[in-house]
């Protein structure tokens, strides 16, 4: 835990202890940094504080995304802004809680990114497990129109045959979900239970701010495949990059 308020670092301490969790805390960004780098395989989980001393909590996530891809980032922020929830998301962090927060709320979105990052490593362990000749007859990937292709094993999303880059774990979830049923429409309450595991009860705006960032990355490699429907939600329609194509 990153967080430079000791009363909200020692009342956390008290439910991670609950937990039987094993907890390390850093009071700013300088020693997070050098406590991430110093032995980067041992964290399981981050959640950090926005507003810290030394180095804030965008520039923490960035040095730990140099690092790491792929370990879950939580940001606690102050700011209920959704300018601020995107830049968050931008610099590699997975999810967001505001403050004030319930601790309990923080606990269940931890277990929450935590149940989905068993389940996805499950998922690639038995994909490991699959016939060497069907891999190699679908080319490895979960979804493939012919204008876009998507690989769970690399986590890898192609639109148009280039690569849609950057994509945090969260993003590539997201579009996995909405692209394996193309033209589904899915609700953000549909979305927040199968990308994220939980109920976010009336914090839906994480979804728009993950839709945002995703079509900014599919819209460097080609035409924008995630629609809004509106009053509903999202949902994914390849007919332009077919009709580009």
């Amino acid at each position: 835990m990153i967080e430079d308020n000791k009363s909200v670092s020692e009342m956390m301490g008290m439910f991670f202890q609950k937990e039987k969790w094993d907890a390390s805390f850093a009071y700013d960004g300088n020693e997070a940094v050098d406590m991430f780098n110093a032995s980067p395989n041992d964290w399981d989980m981050i959640t950090l504080d926005l507003n810290l001393p030394g180095k804030d909590g965008m520039e923490v996530a960035k040095e730990i995304r140099k690092v790491s891809k792929t370990v879950p980032i939580i940001m606690l922020t102050a700011r209920d802004t959704e300018s601020d929830q995107v830049l968050g998301l931008e610099f590699g962090a997975d999810d967001y809680v505001t403050k004030p927060f319930s601790p309990i709320t923080l606990i269940a979105r931890m277990k929450a990114i935590h149940r989905r990052d068993e389940n996805m490593a499950e998922k690639l362990a038995e994909s490991k497990n699959v016939n060497a000749t069907v891999e190699e007859a679908d080319d490895g990937f979960d979804i493939n129109t012919g204008f876009f292709k998507l690989n769970s094993s690399t986590r890898e999303a192609y639109l148009n045959d280039k690569e849609i880059p950057d994509l945090t774990p969260k993003e590539f979830d997201l579009l996995k979900t909405l692209a394996s049923k193309p033209k589904q429409v899915f609700s953000r309450e549909q979305l927040l239970e199968l990308v994220w595991d939980y109920d976010y009860f009336g914090e839906e705006r994480t979804v728009d701010a993950h839709i945002k960032k995703l079509r900014q990355k599919i819209e460097k490699v080609g035409p924008q495949v995630i629609e809004t429907v509106w009053g509903v939600g999202y949902k994914f329609d390849d007919t332009t990059a077919r009709a580009e194509a």
